[in-house]
């Protein structure tokens, strides 16, 4: 009897994420969403097909012969976005910005606009959300006006296509994809699947003018960027832009960068002028007083390969009955509730009966190891009403066993610390050599840390 052939089984595909599925289901099971898986056709043929040799683009040749000048980044003139990008913009890159509304990201872009036209040729500034009017309002009040700065306000991709071939952009700025549709396709604006054609036809307009593109995402209320997830896959550079509303402190961070390095922070303040990049930081998150107080301590973070003081401050005080609180702001809750059993089982510090409140300053977030033992001093110093003198830093991870064991970046570090004018740093053993004008204070554990300081 000769083998049954295989039927072509229709395939199910849902309109959210993307996620392929062989049968239907109620609930996408990568995404968690109820009624978006849909019927899209045959997933498998009834046998296997042949593939012949086709045209290619282009001769294979040695990796040694392969021409690295479009590949180069040219730089913005803005240091801290170019800090993020790895040196500059890439020709025929295709970058994806995402933030939450109101935090300067088309302030930020227009300024990039700006600068690019000025140094590189014609850019071009395509606005779904604003009219052009609003738009030109904006570049007056930040001083972005230029001749090769062009600027229109169009929701049909057709007429984006249509100003890309009029202007011939070295950059083109989209604010932002959720806002412009696809004729070609159907579904609804801003869904998943209008969303992925728009990107993927820019992405290939990108890549055959080498033009950049600038992509503005929105996000969802759990801060990740709206969309199918294969809009991240599609785009070379994804950067987030996130501050807090009551500050004016703006972090850029590339969470994807295929042109340089994905651990990188760009630092900005917003104000009446724009969006102005913060060379050097620190300060923003350090407290500037005439005398210690109990409650603080100073460490040394790294955020991809600048360091950055950061105070971490803490406040104990008695319970008034029932569970006590624990309230953490700026930090890991986990990592927080950790050094807190760590404090009190190895460091000897009662906190069973007592409300602990732990923050950093500035709005930072800090969520590296290194920052364990200036974690644990504040608790103890606010426990024992005890200041840490302000010319100490800490740094080190505490582990379970209540030891201190160091971290990456040591001298970075401390060479940081010392040109803040902090001169004693409490540090693990072997923390390697100290800089010039600093004393290195070695601690294994948390019990001689606070014999040593209480």
């Amino acid at each position: 009897m000769p083998p049954t052939s295989l039927k072509s089984r229709p395939g199910h595909r849902c309109t959210e994420c993307g996620y392929a599925s062989a049968k239907w289901v109620g609930r996408c099971p990568e995404c968690q969403a109820w009624g978006t898986i849909a019927e899209v056709g045959a997933t498998a043929s009834g046998g296997l097909r042949s593939v012949q040799a086709g045209p290619t683009t282009g001769r294979a040749r040695p990796i040694a012969q392969v021409e690295l000048a479009g590949a180069r980044a040219v730089p913005t003139g803005i240091e801290e976005f170019d800090r993020v990008l790895g040196g500059g913009l890439v020709p025929g890159a295709v970058l994806l910005v995402a933030g939450e509304p109101g935090v300067g990201k088309s302030t930020l872009l227009l300024e990039v606009a700006h600068r690019v036209a000025a140094s590189n040729g014609p850019t071009l500034v395509v606005s779904g959300e604003e009219s052009a009017a609003q738009v030109r309002l904006r570049a007056e009040r930040i001083g972005a006006l230029h001749d090769e700065l062009f600027l229109a306000a169009e929701t049909e991709l057709s007429a984006v296509l249509s100003h890309i071939e009029d202007v011939n952009p070295t950059l083109l700025v989209l604010d932002s994809v959720q806002t412009v549709r696809s004729p070609a396709v159907d579904g609804t604006d801003g869904g998943a699947t209008q969303v992925r054609a728009v990107a993927s036809a820019l992405t290939g307009i990108a890549k055959a003018r080498g033009m950049t593109v600038i992509l503005v995402g929105h996000v969802t209320k759990d801060g990740a960027i709206a969309g199918p997830r294969a809009l991240e896959h599609l785009v070379d550079v994804v950067i987030s832009f996130d501050g807090e509303r009551h500050s004016t402190l703006r972090m850029v961070r590339a969470t994807k960068n295929r042109f340089g390095p994905a651990d990188e922070i760009g630092c900005f303040e917003i104000g009446d002028g724009g969006v102005i990049g913060v060379p050097d930081p620190s300060h923003l998150f350090v407290s500037r007083r005439t005398s210690p107080v109990a409650g603080s301590a100073v460490t040394v973070t790294m955020e991809g390969s600048r360091p950055l003081l950061a105070e971490v401050q803490a406040l104990v005080a008695p319970s008034g009955g029932g569970s006590p609180r624990r309230a953490v702001s700026g930090l890991d809750p986990q990592r927080v509730a950790m050094i807190n059993a760590v404090v009190e089982r190895r460091g000897g510090v009662r906190l069973a009966d007592a409300d602990v409140f732990a923050a950093s300053v500035g709005g930072v977030k800090i969520t590296e190891p290194a920052a364990d033992m200036a974690l644990a001093l504040a608790i103890a110093s606010a426990s024992k009403d005890r200041a840490v003198p302000g010319n100490v830093i800490a740094l080190g991870e505490v582990g379970l066993s209540g030891e201190i064991r160091r971290v990456g970046g040591t001298g970075r570090r401390l060479a940081e610390a010392a040109r803040q004018g902090y001169t004693v740093a409490l540090v693990p053993p072997d923390a390697g050599q100290a800089p010039p004008g600093m004393r290195l204070v070695e601690v294994a554990d948390l019990g001689a840390l606070f014999h040593k300081l209480f």
